[in-house]
């Protein structure tokens, strides 16, 4: 495949992406990428949106990640990564992130693309800060998941290969997921939260 260029990545990534776009990108998205660390509660509504239309997704167990994982169940869901709690033990652990490099081949070959300018020919040193900090400090254990990660895609690939497969699981996501629906939502923050007695 020809490389990636400046002008492919507009599309990919729209600058001007807004309510209107996402009407048209979420209903035609087949994954759904949720990859924040376990315990930052990064992942929310956008996921469930994704679910809803039918994206399988890919993700640690952060956010909505647990609960959509809950309903949609974990056959329609690639799990990877830490949970919150190895998150925390991991953080003491003296050069975890170094550790976590020089134990992956793959990602150190990523980084070395990175680091050498692959991506960003026109200015090599572009992303020399961001390897750096993950060979030194890695707060969100990007080095510490990437193997798990990297193994989820191989079983998203396998599965997206069955499309009958991938279809009922689409499928299942689709009927499972009204446990997030906004009339759920307001009962529960209504009696749960403001004491409201129940909406009706």
């Amino acid at each position: 495949s020809d490389p990636i260029t400046r002008d492919k990545l507009r599309v990919v990534f729209p600058p001007n992406y807004s309510v209107t776009m996402a009407e048209h990108l979420i209903p035609a998205a087949d994954l759904s990428e949720q990859i924040s660390t376990a315990g930052m509660e990064a992942s929310g509504t956008g996921n469930m949106k994704f679910a809803l239309n039918g994206a399988l997704t890919i993700g640690t167990l952060d956010g909505a990640n647990v609960e959509i994982r809950e309903h949609v169940g974990p056959d329609n869901f690639f799990l990877f990564g830490l949970t919150a709690d190895e998150v925390a033990v991991r953080r003491e652990v003296p050069a975890h992130s170094s550790a976590a490099i020089n134990a992956s081949p793959a990602l150190q070959s990523v980084l070395h693309a990175i680091a050498s300018g692959t991506f960003s020919p026109d200015e090599p040193g572009r992303y020399a800060s961001l390897v750096d900090l993950l060979w030194s400090s890695d707060w969100f254990l990007v080095a510490s998941d990437f193997d798990a990660y990297d193994a989820a895609q191989q079983q998203v690939d396998r599965a997206y290969r069955d499309p009958n497969a991938w279809q009922k699981m689409a499928i299942a996501n689709i009927a499972r997921i009204g446990y997030f629906s906004s009339d759920r939502a307001v009962r529960e923050y209504m009696t749960e939260i403001w004491n409201a007695g129940s909406a009706r």
